[in-house]
């Protein structure tokens, strides 16, 4: 990879579903996270940096993102704006079943930045099919989301599914930072913190006995 990242922007999911639909992002508020994700579609776009939007969708019916519905409308934050290139996906993977992969090669492009929804989920998995497809990523925790969950494994408030999913990506997926340090990057062309499984693991051991 190359001293300075040749970066595309990718813009996940930033649906109306996540705002007045069935999905309603609670961590970090969308008052705090729409005006970051529009913050760094105008910093790419005056960087010369490629905005990827991709927009989910499900089948016909769904609950959720069914194609045509109000849900499904990119939100205005991001249709108001210009992007280089739109893909429509249908699985969390912004890579599966498109041609994302094709068109960042034909770029030479070595690092995506991630923003949009879901943390855990779509951010989650294109983060990780990324960081294994040999791209670095960056990943704008205060540009993402998460919802609570509950389920028969346990439960965990969107506060804590958004914390305990960044704190993976930067143990070894991804470098995680906020919109105003990437935005200050782009401009000095500098690079973010990464970290590793092993540090990250010694510093949890740490912390778990400094508790105890």
């Amino acid at each position: 990879m190359s001293t300075t990242p040749k970066r595309a922007l990718l813009v996940i999911d930033v649906q109306n579903e996540y705002d007045t639909g069935g999905l309603p992002i609670e961590y970090p508020p969308l008052s705090t996270s729409l005006p970051a994700i529009g913050r760094a579609i105008d910093a790419a776009r005056a960087a010369g940096v490629p905005v990827v939007v991709i927009q989910h969708t499900s089948p016909a019916g769904s609950p959720v993102f069914d194609k045509g519905s109000d849900g499904w409308q990119l939100h205005p934050v991001v249709a108001s704006r210009p992007y280089d290139h739109y893909i429509e996906k249908t699985l969390p993977s912004s890579f599966t079943g498109t041609d994302l992969a094709a068109w960042l090669a034909e770029r030479h492009i070595d690092t995506l930045t991630v923003i949009g929804y879901m943390t855990q989920v779509c951010d989650d998995s294109t983060t990780r099919e990324a960081m294994h497809r040999g791209l670095g990523v960056e990943v704008l925790h205060d540009a993402t989301g998460a919802i609570p969950l509950a389920n028969s494994a346990g439960g965990a408030s969107a506060e804590e599914v958004h914390r305990v999913s960044l704190v993976v990506m930067q143990s070894l997926f991804a470098a995680v930072l906020s919109t105003d340090d990437w935005i200050a990057l782009l401009g000095n062309g500098g690079v973010p913190e990464r970290d590793n499984l092993v540090a990250s693991r010694q510093r949890g051991a740490a912390l778990a006995e400094a508790a105890a």
